[in-house]
């Protein structure tokens, strides 16, 4: 498969998920740093969090972790994040 095609796939599953894409919903991001939030965690979800069919996550796929992560160790991320930045 070309790089071309992998981007496609890969900007047609983020507009499918992440619906800050879409303006007719509620989700709208108005402000730019509110859609990169959305954007970053739609990344964080796909690619620790989401079981695939034959990886089990990209992330263990490329051996960056060795589990899947659940919503609380994302959560956790952030709070880390706040106490480092204080």
């Amino acid at each position: 498969m070309s790089r071309r095609r992998f981007a496609e796939r890969a900007n047609l599953t983020m507009r499918v998920h992440v619906r800050r894409f879409t303006r007719l919903t509620n989700a709208f991001s108005k402000k730019v740093e509110n859609h990169a939030y959305a954007i970053s965690l739609h990344f964080m979800w796909y690619n620790f969090g989401r079981v695939h069919q034959t990886l089990r996550t990209p992330a263990m796929r490329a051996g960056v972790t060795d589990h899947v992560w659940s919503v609380e160790e994302i959560v956790g991320l952030l709070d880390f994040a706040e106490a480092r930045s204080n």
